[in-house]
């Protein structure tokens, strides 16, 4: 039996949680087309008949310009401690940045194998993906260098047979039919908050969080309320939508994917709140469960 902790660390955007979700072969992290949509440290977990991998999701490292950005950057640099090995992700097709050399200098005091991970392969040409690997390989001094395309999911396979190398525990952590360590009203919540970035402007998403406030199982059937924070009036109007139309559509599209999730008929509403300055505010992120324990 071999296990361990992998983290996997990058920039905003460059593609951590669609892997992660290839990987374990489930949604376990919601996904954007927009940066910084992971907040929160996710798990997730890889199970074959002798091997078990804990997946560490982080959220994207950068420039934090409130104190939630901050608190999402130090949960990011917490994950990369006590792992077997760290997997830095950069996107490929936008090119080596200064965030990702931001990342790489703070790697630089870990003793912990970094294996690279070119992602968005997809379309280039093995050329293209060569000439990438060269530009890369002399910057860090990586464990490994792997190109991948986590949306077609190409080249994963390989990925995980060079993260076995790494692993150096001998311990089952979970249960084989465990894929997160996330329950469930925290996998409800990120839902609707999915559903919210992907229907709203770049503006909306950042100033949103969502919090499951009640769950009740009635014979076969969910009854769950769940509450949308922003931080101004202004946002309020755009995330409700004329006549309410916003807010039904992203109750609609995030119903279905809760009742799969849960096997079972879902009746959900959808509450909006201004809090202002809620990013800024320890209170509420506390209460939002973004300092977790890893202070």
């Amino acid at each position: 039996m071999r296990s361990g902790f992998v983290s996997l660390v990058g920039r905003p955007n460059v593609g951590k949680s669609t892997l992660l979700n290839k990987i374990i072969g489930s949604k376990v992290a919601i996904t954007s087309s927009k940066p910084q949509t992971t907040r929160n440290i996710i798990q997730g977990i890889y199970n074959e008949e002798d091997t078990q991998i804990i997946f560490v999701d982080t959220p994207g490292i950068h420039k934090p310009n409130h104190k939630l950005g901050k608190v999402l950057n130090k949960q990011a640099y917490h994950s990369v401690r006590d792992v077997e090995a760290i997997l830095f992700l950069v996107d490929a097709k936008a090119g080596m940045g200064a965030g990702d050399k931001y990342i790489l200098e703070n790697l630089k005091n870990s003793d912990i194998p970094v294996i690279l991970v070119i992602n968005k392969i997809d379309g280039m040409s093995n050329d293209e993906i060569f000439l990438k690997i060269n530009e890369y390989k002399d910057l860090y001094d990586f464990a490994d260098i792997v190109p991948v395309s986590a949306l077609k999911k190409k080249n994963v396979d390989t990925l995980i047979n060079v993260i076995k190398k790494y692993l150096t525990d001998d311990i089952k952590y979970y249960d084989d039919d465990a894929i997160t360590n996330r329950n469930k009203d925290f996998q409800i919540s990120e839902i609707v908050r999915e559903k919210l970035f992907n229907l709203t402007n770049d503006e909306v998403p950042h100033s949103i969080t969502c919090i499951v406030e009640d769950m009740k199982k009635d014979k076969n059937k969910y009854i769950i309320n769940v509450l949308i924070i922003v931080d101004r009036d202004s946002l309020k109007k755009i995330v409700i939508g004329k006549n309410g139309e916003m807010l039904k559509k992203v109750g609609t599209m995030a119903r279905k994917e809760i009742e799969e999730l849960l096997d079972a008929t879902v009746y959900l509403e959808l509450y909006v709140k201004t809090i202002k300055k809620w990013r800024d505010r320890e209170k509420y992120l506390n209460e939002l469960g973004y300092y977790d324990s890893f202070e």
